[in-house]
């Protein structure tokens, strides 16, 4: 494939051509967005098939292995469909670059660039150094905040835009990889996480989304020189010019500060969806996972939210089959399910992390027992789910439009302050606003609406 191209009748010159896939967290999702702003501003072009393409960039995460598994997987798939070749420069990033490094080219897996979070702002040099030398490469260790002075400006990311305001993690949950493959927490400066927020609203979003793998730990330096919290934060993002709604993500319940629960109740444009990860209604084993919290003191955070904001809507995390977790601990998670009536949350079977602590815990529930819990579990959070739902039907919903929909392209997806995904008739020129609609069909898990 040639690396210059012909743009009206003028020789536009390309580093190459760039497709992106990517796997796991909305924090994998903002990664792959800055890279893309990398690639472009290095000469390169997207496309969206990877036949198509000189490089392709796969990012995914490590928390759990199915993840790493449908990344070669696809590989796989595209080399035995033709799509990857030989001259592919294959770069392979995410959290699976830093757990895994320098074993996956020695797998190999065809991978030609081995990249981390903390690196993706060398991957251009990365891959000129692959191409100039034949040699697989590995470059997975840097200081988190490193990448952030060497990324160009942000571009162009639609109505919502995510903003990874820290990295890593300190908490050290027994499951948990991140810590390893993320590192210990860092905050960015509120005056750099300000500035790319305005880049995007200036470029269009409506939503800021708010990232970190725990964002109530956030401390960081104002311009002043003092510290910054996550409540703190909130405020300043709320008072930039074009912002219409916020979302953050994830929280952890022992960090859920009264400071940040009154601004939940201070900031209207803070979505009602709000998702505070339990992950087991079982003090024993919160304990055994180094939750610092407990059942009863999770309800009362859930209580001071719904008291601060009435139409507030607590979505959540849960891992099932946990080490050592028997059918009481279960059955505890059943019952903080129907004590709180989650509304979207997501669940999985507990997945054994090299390097973790519960990876040496000792494990005898059996992996039918597992899937069995897990189903009864997912059938209660849809329960709960559809309840609020059917509670949407003949109500007005301010939504803000994402894009058409690929069932109907004669109709608009958007997206309410609660995180339904809501269907209707209107204009493409509504995509990246905030409109009125009311809702007067509910489906699955779609809300059906007419325009106001």
């Amino acid at each position: 494939m040639s690396d210059t191209s012909i743009r009206n009748g003028e020789f536009q010159l390309q580093a190459g051509t760039f497709c992106l896939a990517v796997w796991g967290c909305q924090m994998n999702v903002y990664d792959t967005g800055r890279i893309r702003d990398l690639l472009l501003s290095r000469g390169y072009a997207e496309v969206q098939d990877p036949a198509a393409a000189s490089v392709v960039v796969l990012v995914t995460c490590a928390v759990r292995a199915k993840a790493e598994n449908k990344v070669f997987n696809q590989i796989a798939a595209w080399k035995h469909e033709g799509k990857v070749t030989e001259r592919t420069v294959v770069a392979l990033g995410g959290c699976v670059g830093t757990e895994l490094g320098q074993k996956i080219i020695d797998m190999d897996q065809g991978v030609s660039v081995v990249f981390s979070p903390m690196t993706i702002h060398r991957l251009p040099d990365l891959i000129e150094l692959y191409r100039q030398t034949g040699r697989p490469v590995c470059d997975v260790d840097a200081l988190s905040m490193d990448k952030f002075d060497e990324l160009p400006l942000s571009g162009k990311r639609g109505a919502s835009a995510f903003v990874t305001i820290m990295e890593g993690c300190s908490n050290k949950c027994t499951y948990c990889i991140v810590p390893y493959t993320r590192g210990q927490e860092q905050s960015r400066r509120v005056e750099d996480i300000l500035k790319e927020c305005r880049e995007y609203l200036q470029n269009g979003a409506q939503e800021i989304h708010l990232l970190g793998q725990n964002v109530n730990s956030f401390r960081g330096l104002s311009a002043d020189g003092t510290e910054c919290s996550f409540p703190e934060l909130l405020y300043e993002v709320a008072s930039l010019d074009g912002v219409g709604r916020i979302r953050f993500t994830t929280s952890n319940p022992m960090d859920f500060s009264d400071e940040l629960v009154q601004a939940v109740h201070d900031i209207p444009i803070i979505a009602d969806a709000v998702h505070v990860p339990v992950q087991s209604g079982s003090d024993r084993i919160l304990k055994l996972m180094h939750r610092r919290y407990t059942a009863k003191s999770y309800l009362e955070l859930v209580e001071k939210l719904r008291t601060a904001r009435r139409s507030v809507r607590i979505s959540s995390d849960f891992i099932v089959g946990f080490p050592g977790e028997s059918a009481e601990d279960f059955e505890a998670t059943m019952d903080l399910v129907r004590a709180v009536k989650f509304d979207q949350s997501f669940s999985f079977i507990y997945s054994k992390r090299p390097g973790t602590p519960a990876a040496e815990y000792p494990d005898d529930v059996s992996a039918h027992e597992k899937k069995q819990r897990l189903y009864a579990l997912q059938d209660l959070l849809e329960q709960c789910a559809r309840e609020y739902s059917d509670g949407y039907l003949n109500t007005e919903q301010e939504v803000l439009v994402e894009g058409l929909s690929s069932r109907d392209r004669s109709e608009l997806k958007a997206r309410s302050s609660a995180n339904r995904v809501t269907v209707f008739k209107g204009s493409p020129d509504l995509i990246g606003k905030m409109v009125k609609v009311r809702i007067t069909k509910v489906l699955a898990h779609t809300l059906r609406g007419e325009l106001i």
